[in-house]
């Protein structure tokens, strides 16, 4: 009876551990935001549930740049991820037809720029993967013009390992291309100071009348005995 009393404590235990790890697990799958390994190096990857990054990650940069407090030390950029497919030119491209329709596809238009960064990836090549995804953002509305200026929309494509995640944000510019520790800075903070106003005098190669006059006087001197010289011959 002893034995059997023990086997069912050690059942009960298990049971009670396995419901105890099933819980933990539904509980982690069902965070807000939970770290999920990148792949690679300085990188790391939030997973969001019931929030969209885009506008999360606006409304930091927006707090950011107008309060000028900067919030973060070791945060360098943040960067919305709002798809993921196959880093494969192809996959890309299908991908891309439906994933930019909220923002390019007609009677909606805007100016836009690609930018470009692969991580642990060497069989993609940037001008063709921007080349391609500029080629579907056309075919959705010929509208859509370039702008590397001061675009409406940027489109984000980080390639990581084997894996392209994708966004759409705006004010890319205005917000130091989406870097922490520089939208906090004012716009005049790191420019180099402007050259300050000068006296004539002060002015690198000006002279004194007197020296202007002595150079006068060896110029005339000059011509004379260049004159006097020819005269001679």
């Amino acid at each position: 009876e002893e034995e059997e009393e023990e086997e069912e404590d050690d059942a009960e235990a298990a049971l009670k551990k396995e419901v105890d790890q099933i819980r933990t697990s539904t509980e982690q799958k069902q965070r807000r935001f939970q770290s999920v390994e990148s792949g690679a190096n300085n990188v790391v990857f939030i997973r969001t549930l019931g929030v969209e990054p885009e506008k999360l990650v606006h409304h930091i940069l927006k707090d950011m740049h107008a309060t000028k407090k900067k919030k973060t030390r070791v945060i360098l950029r943040m960067l919305p991820v709002s798809g993921t497919c196959k880093a494969f030119l192809e996959d890309m491209k299908q991908y891309a037809e439906t994933f930019f329709e909220p923002w390019f596809k007609s009677p909606k238009k805007g100016t836009f720029q690609i930018v470009y960064k692969a991580r642990n990836n060497s069989h993609l090549s940037r001008e063709e993967v921007i080349k391609e995804l500029a080629g579907v953002v056309g075919h959705l509305n010929p509208e859509n013009k370039v702008d590397l200026s001061h675009p409406e929309y940027t489109i984000v494509v980080e390639i990581i390992k084997n894996i392209c995640c994708l966004s759409v944000v705006q004010d890319y510019v205005l917000f130091r291309k989406y870097n922490l520790q520089e939208v906090v800075k004012s716009k005049a903070e790191g420019q180099p100071e402007a050259p300050k106003a000068s006296h004539e005098n002060d002015t690198p190669g000006a002279k004194t009348p007197e020296a202007q006059r002595e150079n006068q006087n060896e110029r005339q001197e000059k011509t004379e005995t260049a004159s006097n010289d020819n005269h001679e011959d």
